[in-house]
């Protein structure tokens, strides 16, 4: 489990296509220190497993084929970057909300607009996942905690981004139509279920 609170942001090194999916071996300082095999990482809003690493330089994690049809992941190039982010230690704080790193969607980058220090996104979701989204609720998207600011009548989802926030992920280099990984709150699909479980 995650908190969407992005750790750095990595630089993928070197990527190699296998019958079953792809290799990505994603350059990290912070992140790649103390790193064991088999941990959990996020990366851009998707749970990889570390199959090996340099401590404090890399560390390399594989896509099955299913992962790299339902994330934009298996289309970066060498020398992108995403965001990272260990799993949370039982003993951490939660400073953002609960992120399973389990992507339900591709959304992307519709306006971008800067008001003083702060920048306002607006994403377009795929149809049937604004049911998910409430004003001033959570929200993932490319594995960070975001509060929504406003939700559209045509289901896009406004978010305000610090400075901080800004600058220490991938949103900086994001242009509009570009691709993000969505996760909606996992609380409001379990919601969803049980009522829908009642009333059946």
């Amino acid at each position: 489990m995650f908190t969407g609170i992005v750790e750095e942001t990595g630089t993928i090194d070197t990527r190699s296509r296998t019958e079953d999916g792809l290799r990505l071996r994603i350059g990290a300082d912070e992140v790649a220190t103390g790193l064991e095999h088999g941990q959990s990482i996020s990366v851009s809003g998707v749970c990889l497993t570390v199959e090996r690493f340099e401590d404090g330089a890399w560390f390399e994690v594989f896509l099955a084929s299913e992962t790299v049809e339902r994330t934009y992941l298996g289309g970066l190039e060498e020398g992108e970057t995403v965001n990272v982010e260990r799993a949370m230690p039982a003993d951490g704080r939660f400073d953002g909300h609960v992120v399973q790193g389990h992507v339900d969607a591709v959304a992307t980058v519709s306006s971008i607009e800067a008001v003083d220090e702060d920048w306002y996104f607006e994403f377009e979701l795929p149809a049937g996942y604004e049911r998910y989204v409430v004003e001033k609720g959570s929200i993932t998207l490319d594995g960070i905690s975001l509060t929504v600011a406003d939700l559209a009548d045509d289901g896009n989802v406004t978010v305000a981004i610090i400075p901080t926030t800004y600058e220490l992920t991938t949103l900086s280099e994001k242009d509009v139509g570009d691709p993000v990984h969505l996760e909606v709150d996992v609380l409001a699909k379990y919601v969803e279920r049980l009522l829908e479980a009642r009333f059946e």
